[in-house]
């Protein structure tokens, strides 16, 4: 297992110091750490790894990656943690879509299937049934805001992507529908692979790692590997660590903690950790509901560290913060 030094985020002042960081405007490094421990100057890295580490990522269903954006999720589903149930009917899914952009989501996440710990696979015309027709009607509305499906199987993406939607979000990073890569590599567009040990109705059983920040850098490594082999093409992947899937609190904060890592990929951080059981944990706070503020600030600490899309809830009040944030690092809007 191996991985590459992690640029120790630096917020000056003024621009001159150190290298910029995932291609965030305002966010630089000039120091990493390296797998021994000791410190590294940014300018005495490869410059491959720099290139990586610095380079501004492609734009994402046309927004510039060049500061965090805002990816609200919106479940249809009965039984996902935090909001199963509420959304259900499709006329409270699409006052729901339509609150969630009003309050600044600048992506919506559509997800037919729950992949809470515990959850059972859906068959695939429930998933269809839950999710396409709410992508065709949201777009028959005149709804432009980037839509995203949130779903492991090929079908259901063929089916959203046909009626507007514009990218996947796939939990377990191609790894459970073989015919997925196939799909997105025909329609060209963005997918997000999410590392994830274990299937949702088991990933919570005792989950072991020798080294976790190692594991699942290498199992993404082997996922990116197996996504241009099917076609896709490399400027078009995000990754994402997974916070809760297949992890204990303190894998958790070990990746959270570690999230400049995974810039050595050269590719758009996704961070999703809204509501999530190791927030109420630590907070102790029981109803997901009830951990918004808990989830504002891990958010925050993650934009600290160049992610570039944050998978919320709650939208709103993550977009307060992150202005707030942007203007005491003294970045423009």
């Amino acid at each position: 297992m191996s991985r590459p030094p992690a640029p120790l985020p630096l917020w000056p002042i003024g621009p001159e110091r150190g290298l910029p960081l995932a291609g965030i405007a305002g966010a630089r490094f000039s120091e990493a750490l390296g797998a021994d421990g000791q410190l590294i100057a940014a300018a005495d890295l490869a410059p491959d790894l720099q290139g990586r580490l610095s380079a501004r990522r492609p734009d994402l269903c046309g927004l510039p990656l060049d500061r965090p954006r805002i990816m609200g999720i919106l479940n249809v589903t009965p039984d996902s943690f935090s909001d199963g149930g509420d959304h259900a009917r499709r006329a409270d899914a699409l006052a729901r879509a339509r609150a969630l952009v009003a309050e600044g989501a600048e992506i919506l996440d559509i997800g037919g299937e729950s992949t809470r710990p515990g959850a059972q696979a859906v068959p695939v015309a429930e998933e269809i049934a839950r999710v396409v027709p709410l992508v065709a009607e949201l777009r028959a509305a005149g709804l432009s805001t980037p839509i995203s499906v949130d779903t492991r199987k090929a079908e259901v993406a063929r089916a959203a992507l046909a009626e507007g939607a514009d990218m996947v979000n796939d939990v377990s990073a191609l790894g459970y529908d073989p015919d997925l890569a196939h799909v997105v590599a025909e329609a060209g567009v963005p997918l997000c692979l999410m590392h994830a040990k274990g299937s949702p109705a088991e990933m919570q059983d005792a989950p072991r790692y020798s080294d976790v920040t190692a594991e699942v850098w290498d199992m993404l490594e082997a996922r990116i590997r197996a996504a241009q082999a099917a076609g896709i093409d490399r400027a078009k992947l995000l990754v994402d660590p997974g916070i809760g899937f297949g992890k204990d609190l303190q894998h958790n904060l070990t990746l959270l903690r570690a999230l400049p890592v995974y810039h050595g990929f050269g590719l758009p951080l996704l961070l999703g950790v809204s509501r999530k059981r190791f927030i109420g944990t630590i907070a102790d706070v029981a109803a997901p509901k009830d951990r918004v503020p808990g989830s504002v600030a891990v958010a925050l600490a993650a934009a600290q560290q160049g992610v570039h899309v944050l998978r919320v809830h709650d939208v709103s009040d993550t977009r307060q913060a992150l202005r707030l944030h942007r203007a005491m690092m003294g970045q423009d809007e």
